[in-house]
């Protein structure tokens, strides 16, 4: 068909991109578009876009695994490439999202910038460069200019073909039919006349069924309030057809865009389960109510009606509260009771409420550890405790309880030991483990125990390394190894053994270099190429070899010089390419060319600056931007200008709240104090360093050049050997 039409063949009808806080809005469209049916005289007529099929199947949608990736990976530029549209939700989340815009360069540059679509549910379109209305933009950068055919966005603008879903526009219905028209390639208006005409007899049909339901429902609700018994039978015969009401009345209603039918569906049904007593029904009936609550629940929480979803989690922890109690030794119905307290802490998390947050956390965990077990318990329980650890422990890092954060993640990892305990563990617990070991190993640098954290970080490496040589083949695995790789590499030299982490940044540039070699249109993996080559050539640079940090570092300028230009508006390869530009400086003052390091530090901090103003909480911009400060100083004649940037520096540090025994933190605030002249100060600081283990050569070279002594701290070996013993992954 498709040779006879001269159109490609794809795989997908359409790839849908988002910011994942527009998640709601994407689910809502991934289901309208797969669940669409072309009216049966549109059906076969040929158009530019092929032969107007009966669906538009299928639609790929694949966001939810990329919010700790640094580029757009594998199989989503596959799943672009094999994708005959691409569908763009237009909000001002999205319009500042990297990986939206990743995905649009990435379908422009294989020449199908006329296939890209947008749906505008928020925000206001090319508005960035007005004055005072920045944060209302709704269009990516990639959106909003053209490809140059070369690599990167051109100057001219452009003006996406786009549907209007606010409110006061074209509205849901009308948008989506807008967006299947342009999928199509047919005449809206001839789409929208076909479908009005179904869709009033589908409606008509489907309105009198809601309609009687809505009414039985009301009526069971009336007798069963009423009632003081009600038999088995017609209380079974209710809930089943509430649990219709719930599930395909639901999905068709939703296929029509009558949300106001759906929404008082479920008003209903809330209202009839809140209305039965829970003392008159048998456990299964309740438990089945329980789950169609949380059922519920996550509706509203997809359509982003938050305080809708916490009312549904709450009437099922009420259920599940009650059932918990009454059987006591019941572990189905302790996870039970604890999932929907974790459900609500959740909820709580999502609203900002990091208080409510953590109370629901602790609630769930501690049904979990009233539940008396015998014998092992299932691995369902271990998971469910494991989980609420790793929420929990998030949560209490996100306000600075980093102690509390410590204990949680411990418990998380002795929970995901037993998880992978036995014969042929699942490979998500494995990884759950690796994050475990990786959670403890931030959390220990930051409060300055650094044997623990290149432990932590060593049991990650170990595990994902095993993973990657399970399946060879799988370069998403490869890549999560190298990253592991890098951060222990690093963390070890910052103990003081450099070869050893000069050897582990070496791998991790290696691996990275064979992906892409393997994959040489993911540049993300030149990316990880040309950061971990910069890092390497600080360890080269500070043990004396110029040559090698200098080839090193080029290496590094060049790639990012090259990627920035293709895309600009990446801000995490801005940074990494400052990052370079600090130690290109620093490069040049180790032999001298001050005037030359002076310029270099200046343009870095150009961009750092800002940045860091933007997330003053982010630690490797603060880390960065000190650097380049201190190396500012370093290089200038004027003695008050050196003295200010210097003083700067310990005002950043001085801020920091959370993680202040950071020991890359308490390095660079006694370079800047010794600088200054304040020795006195910078003493018990570097007595903490020397406790800590902490012997990066930066630190190493100031010391010696003020003449105070730093000898190698054997119990620091001591310890870092039985952290090692006690965060072995077998």
């Amino acid at each position: 068909m498709a040779q006879e039409t001269g159109v490609p063949a794809f795989r997908y009808r359409a790839f849908i991109s988002y910011s994942h806080q527009d998640k709601a809005w994407a689910d809502w469209l991934h289901r309208s578009l797969e669940s669409y049916r072309i009216p049966q005289r549109l059906v076969g007529q040929e158009t530019a876009a092929g032969i107007v099929p009966r669906r538009l199947l299928p639609i790929f949608r694949d966001r939810d695994e990329l919010a700790s990736a640094t580029d757009l990976g594998r199989k989503v530029n596959e799943a672009l490439s094999e994708s005959a549209n691409l569908v763009v939700i237009c909000s001002p989340h999205s319009a500042t999202s990297h990986w939206v815009n990743e995905e649009v360069l990435a379908f422009k540059r294989l020449g199908h910038a006329d296939r890209i679509f947008c749906l505008i549910v928020d925000g206001e379109p090319n508005t960035s460069e007005v004055a005072g209305r920045e944060a209302e933009e709704c269009f990516a950068p990639a959106l909003r200019f053209g490809w140059d055919g070369v690599g990167g966005l051109s100057d001219q603008r452009t003006e996406p073909i786009a549907a209007d879903a606010r409110p006061g526009k074209d509205g849901r219905t009308n948008a989506k039919l807008k967006l299947i028209a342009g999928l199509l390639d047919i005449g809206f208006d001839q789409l929208k006349q076909r479908e009005q005409q179904r869709h009033q007899r589908r409606l008509a049909a489907i309105a009198a069924v809601a309609v009687g339901i809505t009414l039985m429902t009301s009526t069971l609700a009336i007798i069963a309030v009423r009632a003081q018994r009600v038999a088995e039978r017609e209380r079974n015969q209710a809930e089943g057809l509430v649990s219709f009401m719930l599930g395909d009345l639901n999905d068709k209603l939703g296929q029509v865009q009558r949300l106001d039918i759906m929404e008082a569906v479920d008003d209903r049904a809330m209202a009839y389960f809140q209305s039965l007593p829970n003392n008159d029904v048998t456990d299964v009936s309740l438990a089945q109510r329980a789950k169609a609550l949380e059922k519920i629940g996550s509706v509203r929480t997809d359509q982003g009606h938050l305080d809708a979803a916490m009312q549904s989690y709450q009437a099922a922890a009420n259920i599940a509260r009650s059932l918990a109690e009454r059987e006591p030794g019941d572990v189905p119905r302790q996870v039970a009771y604890s999932r929907a307290l974790a459900f609500i802490g959740i909820t709580e998390w999502y609203r900002g409420d990091l208080a409510a947050a953590e109370k629901n956390f602790t609630m769930a965990q501690d049904v979990l550890r009233r539940t008396p077990l015998t014998g092992t318990p299932d691995k369902e329980f271990i998971q469910q405790w494991a989980t609420v650890d790793n929420n929990l422990g998030h949560v209490l890092e996100s306000q600075g309880k980093l102690d509390q954060a410590a204990t949680q993640y411990q418990s998380m990892l002795a929970h995901c030991r037993e998880l992978v305990r036995g014969k042929n563990p699942k490979t998500d617990w494995q990884e759950l483990l690796g994050e475990a070991h990786n959670n403890l190993g931030k959390i220990a640098l930051m409060q300055g125990d650094l044997a623990t954290a290149i432990a932590e970080y060593r049991a990650d490496d170990a595990i994902e390394t095993a993973l990657s040589e399970r399946d060879s083949r799988n370069h998403d695995q490869k890549e999560n190894m190298v990253r592991v790789r890098a951060i222990l590499g690093r963390t070890i030299a910052l103990g003081g053994d450099v070869d050893v982490g000069g050897e582990h940044l070496q791998q991790a540039i290696d691996g990275a270099m064979q992906l892409s070699e393997f994959e040489p249109k993911e540049t993300g993996f030149r990316a990880k190429v040309a950061l971990y080559s910069t890092q390497l050539a600080r360890l080269r640079r500070l043990a004396g070899d110029h040559g090698a940090a200098k080839q090193l570092n080029d290496r590094a300028l060049s790639i990012f010089g090259d990627i920035t230009r293709q895309d600009p508006s990446n801000a995490e390869w801005k940074q990494d390419f400052a990052e370079a530009q600090v130690e290109q400086a620093a490069q040049s003052l180790a032999i001298g060319s001050a005037e030359q390091a002076h310029a270099q530090a200046l343009q870095a901090l150009a961009v750092l600056g800002p940045m860091h103003d933007n997330q003053p909480g982010e630690r490797t911009l603060l880390l960065d931007s000190t650097s380049a400060r201190l190396l500012l100083a370093a290089s200038t004649i004027d003695a008050e200008k050196a003295t200010q940037w210097r003083q700067q520096v310990l005002k950043d540090i001085a801020s920091v709240t959370s993680g202040a025994a950071d020991p890359r933190l308490l390095a660079l605030r006694v370079r800047a104090l010794l600088s200054l002249e304040r020795a006195p100060e910078a003493t018990p600081l570097v007595q903490q360093l020397w406790d800590s283990g902490y012997r990066d050569l930066d630190l190493l070279a100031a010391l010696k050049q003020r003449d105070i002594d730093y000898p190698a701290n054997a119990a620091f070996q001591q310890r870092l050997q039985a952290a090692l013993a006690r965060s072995d992954p077998q």
